[in-house]
């Protein structure tokens, strides 16, 4: 059975492009505004935004943006950064 819904799975995305993919697993990934602050300090959410969001850069051959969201991923991981102040907050001064 779990074989067979591996394959149905292949073949769902057979004809879907790896940056099709990588956008729509940034999608699933992405911090939602209403969700922010639940998430602001998880560092596995966090880190998992800038993975995505490396991979559609990597995708479009634009290695700079790439290695920027790679290193804020690692910077979530390793502890070197924090979440920011809350959206909100900073749109209202």
């Amino acid at each position: 059975m779990k074989e067979t819904s591996n394959l149905n799975c292949v073949e769902k995305f057979k004809n879907t492009s790896n940056l099709e993919l990588a956008q729509e697993l940034s999608r699933r990934l992405a911090i939602s505004h209403r969700d922010w602050h639940r998430l602001q300090g998880d560092r596995q959410a966090q880190a998992g935004q800038q993975l995505s969001a490396a991979l559609i850069f990597l995708l479009k051959e634009q290695p700079e943006l790439a290695l920027s969201h790679l290193q804020q991923a690692t910077g979530w991981l390793d502890k070197s950064l924090k979440a920011p102040g809350c959206p909100d907050k900073k749109s209202r001064k």
